[in-house]
């Protein structure tokens, strides 16, 4: 674990102490959850993530300690990051695939990034008695410490993930004032539980999304729908599902494992579960869920791409999922990101994100910044 010693700050009387664990289990749940209160995606959901055996993800967590406390706190990961993993497919991309035939590192840079690949966006963490005037400087200590531990493994190039336009503007000013440029990423879509029932869902829908939708609909008489807390001998066939459902994405970064899938039921028990639509003894579609009190999030959504067209079953997941947010009163549906024509006109809003880079090469940097909009994920126009 990795120790980086700081002047004191406002809040006590100690020392603000810096440590990169390269485990979560180094640090105590509750400590790490209180200071993401709102963030269904908690400590369990991380240690889910990091023993999934994800390959190529080195996983690391930053805190910042206090007289005993954390006082702030950000997962993050290293790994070899191609940077066209976001360049729409076409001429372009095929030429890059062709030159790591020759140059297998070609375009390819070691990266060092604040957030988590596999949650919805890059939450920061303070300690709920951090005054709010006191987090600008949290923040860049904290970032100190990122950027000292991504020189010590060689990472020329710094990220933050999946920062939500909620993100108060003194924090946001703090990432660009130390020169990350930034990048539109993905919207997360959601959905406000504001009705009491289905059909009253329904009738805020637009006239044709009303009559599609009850066409769509009809299918629940012909597909099996089972909602359970752990995968049993259906995780074969979940993998099967969500690897079809990967092939057929235009972008591709982590590849999730059984022990991801299985994982997060497991570790977020009370909060986790699956849904399964079958058709007779066939699984056409498998939805993994999390979530609180307040909100459910769709964390992964897979089907089979021929036999489960016919039955329609994103909609019949979409509706399945609303009716357990109205029986178990949740305010909120988080459907995630991309592919958002649907969401949009099943009433979603978007919530914006942010990604912001830098390289260490300041001539690279300006290159990257010229270059990024072939690399922005932005669907939200």
């Amino acid at each position: 674990m990795l120790h980086l010693i700081h002047s004191p700050v406002a809040m006590g009387t100690g020392d603000t102490v810096t440590h990169i664990s390269k485990t979560i289990h180094d640090i105590a749940p509750a400590a790490w959850n209180i200071c993401f209160p709102a963030q269904v995606e908690d400590y369990d959901c991380l240690l889910a993530i990091e023993d999934a055996g994800l390959a190529s993800f080195e996983w690391r967590y930053v805190t910042l300690v206090e007289n005993g406390l954390i006082v702030a706190a950000m997962p993050f990961f290293v790994c070899s990051y191609a940077l066209d993993t976001t360049l729409e497919a076409g001429r372009v991309r095929r030429s890059i695939h062709k030159m790591r035939q020759w140059f297998p590192g070609f375009l390819t840079l070691r990266l060092a990034c604040l957030g988590s690949p596999c949650t919805e966006t890059a939450a920061i963490g303070f300690h709920p008695d951090v005054a709010v005037s006191q987090r600008a400087e949290l923040l860049r200590m904290l970032l100190n410490a990122f950027e000292a531990y991504a020189a010590q493994e060689k990472c020329p190039l710094m990220a933050l993930k999946d920062v939500p336009e909620t993100t108060s503007s003194a924090l946001v000013d703090v990432i660009r004032e130390r020169g990350y440029a930034a990048l539109g990423g993905l919207p997360t879509a959601s959905l406000d539980i504001d009705f009491e029932t289905i059909e009253d869902y329904l009738e805020g829908l637009s006239a044709s999304t009303r009559k599609d939708m009850r066409r769509k609909l009809k299918s629940l008489g012909k597909v099996h729908i089972e909602t359970r807390t752990d995968f049993a001998d259906l995780l074969p066939q979940v993998m099967a599902l969500y690897h079809d459902t990967r092939n057929r994405s235009e972008w591709q970064f982590e590849e999730l494992t059984e022990a991801y899938f299985s994982g997060i039921l497991e570790r977020m028990e009370g909060r986790a579960f699956c849904t399964f639509y079958l058709v007779g003894d066939t699984l056409i579609a498998a939805n993994l869920l999390v979530h609180d009190d307040e909100t459910l999030i769709d964390k992964f959504f897979c089907m089979d791409g021929e036999k489960g067209r016919p039955y329609n079953p994103y909609f019949l997941s979409w509706f399945t999922n609303l009716r357990y947010c109205l029986d178990n009163g949740l305010t909120r549906y988080q459907s995630g990101q991309a592919y958002y024509e649907n969401k949009l006109r099943l009433g979603s809003t978007l919530t914006a994100n942010t990604m912001f880079f830098r390289h260490r090469n300041p001539a690279v940097q300006a290159l990257l910044k010229l270059l990024s909009p072939m690399f922005s994920t932005d669907e939200a126009t």
